[in-house]
């Protein structure tokens, strides 16, 4: 009779096991660690030795009613290592509607941070890269977006991280903020075009007559699209405020009460992590009006274009302190915070707004232009279905097509892979006194002065106005930032000029105006009409260089 009852049990063990394991994945929305199943079993192996014991257990009944108990038991220590242990599983939602098992994280490393989990939400920015053509002229910067965002992910999660564990009770920190800083970094960057900004803010406005779309709105619209696309079961508050994070809405971010969220200003700081509109220090770093060149992108570029970089982010993070709901920093850490700004202003002087970088964008967006009537380029920003498609692939489709209305595009995409760009003419900074009522220069203002007998039309003349400036315009940037002495201080200041005047530039803007020739035979008519322009509106040359064409080194035979 103990046989029977222990083969009995055996059976119902089994039974229950496929009826525990199809509960587990209802209630969990994913497969259990199979370390958890270790449970029911080891619970019949302990049981059994009563099977032995007449007294204690008689009938089948009374050993399936055992059995039932262990398994509710199971639930109970399966609920309690899924909560406490977060190895297991990462969730997405705080009302655990989605949730990732371990083993379908990614592990990636990343030559910038190390070693990457990365859950997987998204691919699309593999084929854009983040310097757009940058690569053309600096050969090492190959990197891609993907690799930014996976940088900022990383990045945005050790800061949260920090300000979790030296005052996470203090701020009521949880896991639901941590979640949303993430994947606000993850995902910030989803929404961009081909060839960095210059789709955004040098195609568009030509074919879209002064178009406002911008890459943050779009990246709202791919996140919806991934949701829909995916059937994610996200919390809505928690996409919400992910999204406003990544628009950097931090005059109205949403205050959770519980994990819902109302319009407030609680722990405002966890806006300013990913995209910070108060004083521009961040994990990101774009370029626009509002947000400027943060952690990951001025490491990373540095590094691709070969170019030293002195800043160190870590040690930023490691040292930050939350007060007055804004994130503080060190006193002694304003030289770091210096070397950031100074660092981002160089990036722009040396690769972002290079001569020959400028040049080749400003080709890439005449090829675009040409082509839009034909390939409907621009009409993709409208859809996620088509925006998705679009990388910077469109060059090679444009090239290797054989349609004739393509022609045009691909002749100006042919004069770039044999580097015979448009000519750089000259270029001039913009005098200081002139910096507040400047407008930005035209071809039509230097066809204007020409006064030779070759006759100029705008279509022969490419003008780039270029800013300048360490991230606040004309303002000091540390101006914005605010200290603390120590870590026991409870007030925080802005450092005075006075005090870092040997760090500070005399202007912290700069506009300069370059004139590029989109003929070589007319170089030196549209050099000649822009000195006569800086002559009638500033009353003297203020250009950099005194020719157009630089005086090659001439090798001497022996």
């Amino acid at each position: 009779m103990n046989v029977l009852l222990a083969a009995s049990f055996l059976v119902l063990a089994f039974i229950h096991y496929r009826h525990f394991k199809n509960f587990a994945c209802h209630v969990y929305k994913t497969p259990p660690p199979s370390s958890v199943f270790i449970f029911p079993f080891l619970a019949v192996s302990a049981s059994s030795v009563f099977f032995f014991s007449p007294p204690l257990l008689q009938t089948l009944a009374e050993a399936r009613f055992c059995f039932i108990a262990l398994f509710l038991f199971s639930l109970v220590l399966l609920s309690h290592s899924m909560i406490t242990d977060p190895a297991m599983a990462v969730s997405i939602s705080t009302n655990d509607s989605v949730s990732l098992e371990r083993k379908l994280l990614k592990h990636i490393h990343d030559n910038v941070h190390g070693n990457i989990f990365l859950e997987p939400i998204f691919l699309k920015l593999r084929d854009l890269k983040q310097l757009g053509i940058s690569h053309m002229v600096y050969p090492g910067a190959v990197h891609s977006r993907f690799e930014h965002s996976l940088g900022v992910y990383w990045l945005a999660g050790k800061a949260i991280d920090v300000i979790k564990k030296f005052q996470g009770p203090e701020l009521g920190i949880e896991h639901y903020d941590v979640l949303t800083v993430k994947l606000a970094g993850l995902l910030h960057d989803v929404g961009h075009g081909p060839f960095s900004h210059t789709f955004e803010h040098g195609f568009l406005p030509l074919v879209l007559n002064g178009s406002t779309w911008s890459h943050e709105e779009m990246s709202m619209k791919m996140i919806d699209h991934i949701v829909e696309q995916h059937n994610i079961d996200i919390d809505p508050e928690l996409l919400k405020k992910v999204k406003e994070m990544i628009t950097s809405s931090s005059d109205y971010p949403s205050q959770r009460v519980g994990h819902l969220s109302v319009l407030g200003f609680e722990n405002r700081f966890l806006y300013d992590i990913v995209a910070n509109r108060r004083n521009g220090i961040d994990v990101d770093k774009t370029i626009n009006n509002s947000r400027v060149h943060r952690f990951d992108y001025i490491v990373r570029d540095s590094r691709a274009c070969g170019l030293g970089c002195n800043f160190q982010p870590e040690r930023l993070m490691e040292t930050m302190q939350v007060m007055d709901d804004e994130i503080c920093y060190r006193a002694k850490d304003y030289l770091t915070i210096h070397k950031l700004f100074a660092t981002r202003a160089d990036l722009h002087r040396t690769v972002y707004t290079h001569a020959k970088v400028k040049a080749i964008e400003l080709m890439v967006i005449d090829a675009l232009v040409k082509a839009n009537p034909y390939l409907q380029i621009a009409s993709s920003i409208h859809q996620p279905s088509d925006f998705w498609k679009l990388d910077d692939s469109i060059l090679k489709t444009i090239e290797s097509s054989s349609q004739q209305e393509l022609k045009e595009s691909r002749d100006l995409i042919l004069r770039i892979r044999r580097r015979d760009l448009y000519q750089f003419c000259n270029e001039f900074s913009v005098p200081k006194e002139r910096l507040d009522h400047f407008r930005s220069i035209t071809p039509q203002d230097i066809v204007c002065s020409q006064t030779n007998g070759i006759t100029l039309k705008e279509e022969d003349v490419v003008v780039s106005n270029v800013k300048i400036d360490l991230t606040r315009g004309r303002e000091n940037p540390l101006g914005r930032i605010k200290f603390f002495q120590d870590y026991e201080s409870r007030e925080n200041f802005h450092i005075a000029d006075d005090r870092i005047s040997h760090l500070l530039p005399a202007f912290y803007e700069d506009i300069i105006v370059r004139v590029y020739s989109k003929k070589p035979e007319l170089v030196e008519a549209v050099s000649n009409a822009f000195e006569n322009y800086q002559l009638k509106t500033f009353g003297k040359k203020a250009q950099v260089h005194e020719t157009p064409e630089k005086k090659k080194r001439r090798y001497i035979a022996r």
